[in-house]
């Protein structure tokens, strides 16, 4: 009777722990990538952020720009005459992996090779993906370092010249690619001010919290990153059948003990979805993308969990935030039919209760979540995007919710890719011109 009554305690006990974690894994976690935003800004002691050198041309490693380009006939010419004029780098060349476009993407880039001698093209037949047209790429490349650059991405001037400063020390020879900065280029729309809080967020805090802790990085990013080529083939290349081909690259790189860095000083910018169908069909990518790595490694940290010690908070976060996503969309449900039932028997005692308790655990998330935000705006360009602060309740109060659902709603077709039926073909998202140099300045000032 005395075990029972001590068994049922402890069940009890270790329950209301996890439900407790579960709880409040939102609030611990804003502050967590809070304070280790601080650490990365206050506690690091290398200086690429500030002080890089320009390399004279005698010194230039040689860098291989591709650009992986499925039906991008509206923005590859922009992109390409930007980068041959606009880089402060000579040392490079681009090669367009042109996968199975069928506009006229593949007529563009030869009419712009007549231009520009230092233009390649490899046709690819029928579109396999962009991680299966950057492996084919890998082997033809003559740079050793790759820079990845999405067709609807430009790299400030000196971005290559800042890359290669994070390469050529004797203390970055395990250094396997830096991602960048990312920075919102088409911000006339709601949607497109409110990403530039949610990319500040994400790049500004949480990208400098995992490399505050292990020199860790989730993921880098697609739009803009420079390997190092032999790292590239040390892993075998990216995943063909992955989702995200840049977040399974970095795991796997940090699985083999390489060290991923970030750049928040080289600074990229992109287009982002401007419709709720096509930013919906982006997180639900990124959400299946971060489910397929974990489920890729769950074993690998289960059975050498010592081994893989540095990369165990990556795990551990990415394992709450799964749960999580589970867990806030069961008890959503359970409180909203509890509410509904509270208001058709007329208890409303109980149904107010269940509303303010409820307002305050939001109180709370959304007050963790501002101080985030608000510390990302501020290390984020020195604090040149303060003024889209104004946009944070709106990332918070959507954003947020779109990230549990797509987790979950993905979480089925990402155990299908483990067991070998996934795929890596693209679409091409909706895209419109480049901007000019004038436009851009219009439109930041918005």
């Amino acid at each position: 009777m005395i075990d029972h009554i001590f068994g049922a305690t402890i069940f009890q006990t270790i329950t209301t722990i996890i439900l407790l974690i579960l709880c409040l894994y939102p609030i611990v976690g804003s502050f967590f990538w809070f304070f280790g935003s601080l650490s990365y800004r206050f506690l690091r002691t290398n200086t690429e952020d500030n002080d890089w050198q320009v390399l004279p041309p005698a010194k230039q490693p040689m860098v291989t720009i591709m650009i992986p380009a499925h039906n991008e006939e509206v923005l590859i010419a922009a992109t390409i005459n930007y980068l041959f004029t606009e880089l402060n780098y000579s040392n490079f060349e681009i090669l367009v992996m042109n996968d199975g476009s069928t506009d006229k993407t593949s007529a563009i880039i030869k009419e712009l090779q007549l231009k520009y001698p230092r233009l390649r093209m490899m046709e690819i037949v029928k579109n396999n993906g962009k991680a299966h047209a950057f492996n084919i790429g890998m082997y033809f490349a003559k740079g050793e370092y790759i820079l990845s650059n999405d067709a609807d991405t430009v790299p400030e001037p000196d971005a290559i010249m800042k890359y290669m400063n994070y390469f050529i020390h004797d203390r970055d020879l395990n250094t396997s690619a830096v991602t960048a900065n990312m920075d919102v280029q088409n911000r006339t729309k709601l949607l497109g001010k409110s990403q530039t809080v949610e990319f500040s967020s994400i790049v500004g805090v949480i990208k400098r919290s995992q490399a505050a802790v292990n020199d860790s990085m989730y993921a880098y990013s697609g739009a803009n990153t420079m390997y190092r080529k032999s790292f590239l083939i040390d892993v075998g290349g990216f995943r063909q059948n992955r989702a995200t081909e840049d977040i399974s690259i970095a795991w796997d790189h940090q699985m083999i003990g390489a060290v991923p860095r970030f750049a928040p000083n080289i600074v990229f910018h992109m287009n982002v979805p401007e419709s709720l169908h096509d930013l919906y069909k982006q997180r639900k990518r990124w959400a299946q993308g971060g489910t397929e790595v974990w489920l890729t490694n769950i074993k690998k940290f289960v059975l050498h969990p010592i081994k893989h010690r540095y990369q165990m908070s990556m795990f551990i976060d990415s394992t709450l935030s799964i749960v999580w996503s589970f867990f806030f969309l069961i008890t959503t449900v359970l409180f909203l039919l509890s509410m509904l039932y509270f208001l058709m028997t007329g208890d409303w005692e109980r149904l107010m209760h269940g509303f303010e308790m409820s307002f305050i655990f939001v109180s709370f998330e959304m007050a963790a979540g501002f101080l985030q935000l608000l510390a990302a705006l501020i290390l984020d360009h020195h604090g040149a995007k303060l003024k889209y602060l104004l946009f944070a309740p709106l990332y918070m109060l959507f954003f947020w919710m779109i990230n549990p659902i797509t987790i979950a709603t993905t979480f089925i077709p990402a155990l299908k890719t483990i067991f070998g039926f996934g795929s890596g073909t693209w679409d091409s998202p909706e895209r419109r011109a480049l901007l000019t140099k004038k436009e851009t300045k219009a439109e930041s000032k918005n």
